[in-house]
């Protein structure tokens, strides 16, 4: 085996719903690995043609391969970790990317001591995630930079130091798109209410969540804060909405409530 990603790397993925199949679009995209194994009982169309495309082989024979991606329902562990024991070598590393199962419960399941927990969001699927990632001790460099390249196709990659967080992680960005979307959700709402046509509203509520998300990306060097405070003109129309938002129970309480509940029942799932 290889110690190091590139053309000549090998990797098993097991399991393509959605979330793998974004990680293997992301690494066919970049060229990234030079043999895929796919393992996926019920492989849909796309699957089945980008294989076919790639000649990534898709439910064939197994052989230890540089890395296994585990991206199979958490409740799917026991199986998935059967299905991926003939993939795992002395020196591969397994990257878990189910929700809610710690480092020991993967350990538990699978003759590898080098495992990456990662937590991807659903912007993947567009390139545009970020995955929160955790590595046992028994990782090395070479093992967490192939991990690392893996889950970069899809977007950035924040490694933690400590298990735990990857609850607060998934509390933030793993359900962070749901709340996006549903603030453009209750926007529209409002303009609706407000007077607007209801598609008028939800069109100009999109196209605003997507142009400031856009100016965020292309200004890294500038903190949300200071891109609101650019557009909020002293005692005019964007202040007095702030005032309402900022208000003790405004939106900023609310968003802590809602990222603590997350995060406490990440942990409940953790066990």
């Amino acid at each position: 085996m290889t110690d190091a990603v590139g053309p000549s790397g090998s990797v098993a993925l097991i399991g393509a719903g959605n979330m793998g199949l974004a990680l293997l679009e992301g690494w066919a995209s970049q060229n990234l690995i030079g043999t895929v194994s796919v393992v996926e009982p019920q492989p849909s169309q796309r699957l089945q043609n980008l294989c076919a495309e790639r000649g990534y082989e898709l439910n064939g024979a197994a052989a230890p391969r540089d890395a296994v991606v585990l991206a199979v329902k958490p409740q799917a562990l026991e199986s998935g970790a059967g299905a991926a024991a003939p993939f795992i070598g002395p020196a591969t590393v397994v990257v878990s990317i189910l929700a809610g199962k710690r480092i020991a419960d993967i350990a538990a399941q699978m003759p590898a001591p080098a495992i990456v927990r990662a937590m991807p969001n659903t912007p993947a699927a567009i390139g545009r995630g970020v995955t929160g990632a955790f590595s046992s001790p028994a990782t090395n460099a070479a093992q967490r930079g192939l991990a690392d390249a893996l889950l970069r196709a899809v977007g950035a990659v924040e490694w933690i130091d400590d298990e735990s967080l990857i609850d607060a992680v998934t509390a933030v960005s793993g359900s962070g798109p749901a709340y996006v979307f549903y603030f453009a959700e209750c926007l529209a709402a409002a303009g609706a209410e407000a007077g607007l046509p209801a598609a008028l509203a939800a069109r100009l509520a999109r196209a605003t969540v997507e142009g400031a998300g856009e100016l965020m990306r292309r200004q890294p060097e500038t903190s949300p804060d200071e891109l609101r405070r650019r557009v909020t003109s002293p005692g005019g129309t964007t202040a007095a909405a702030l005032k309402v938002l900022d208000a003790p129970d405004g939106l900023a309480a609310l968003m802590r409530r809602a990222v603590a509940a997350a995060k406490r029942r990440a942990g409940e799932l953790s066990g």
